[in-house]
C-alpha cells in the first residue's frame, strides 16, 4: 500500500461503531461517490481495521492505504471502483 498525498473525496469517521456495522457504514459511503472517487475511514480496533479493507477489497475496491495510531484507531483510504 502506498502514502495518500490527496485529500480524500469524503472521510468517513467510524471509531464509535462496532462490525458488521462498520462495514455497511463503510458501503453506504462508497455508494455516495463515483468511480476513482476517495474515501478515508477512521475506525477503532484490530476486527474492523481487518474487516473493513477486506470486505471493501471483496467489493472491487482499491485500499490505497492503511496506517494504525495511537489507542487503535486505524484511518483505511480506499478508491471506489
Amino acid at each position: 500500500m502506498k502514502y495518500l498525498t490527496t485529500v480524500p473525496d469524503l472521510e468517513l469517521d467510524i471509531t464509535s461503531e462496532i462490525c458488521p456495522m462498520t462495514y455497511v457504514r463503510t458501503r453506504l459511503a462508497l455508494d455516495r461517490l463515483q468511480p476513482g472517487q476517495i474515501l478515508a475511514v477512521t475506525l477503532r480496533g484490530e476486527e474492523p481495521a481487518r474487516n473493513v479493507p477486506r470486505s471493501a477489497e471483496r467489493q472491487g475496491h482499491e485500499v490505497v492505504a492503511q496506517e494504525t495510531y495511537a489507542e487503535g484507531v486505524t484511518r483505511v483510504v480506499l478508491r471506489r471502483k
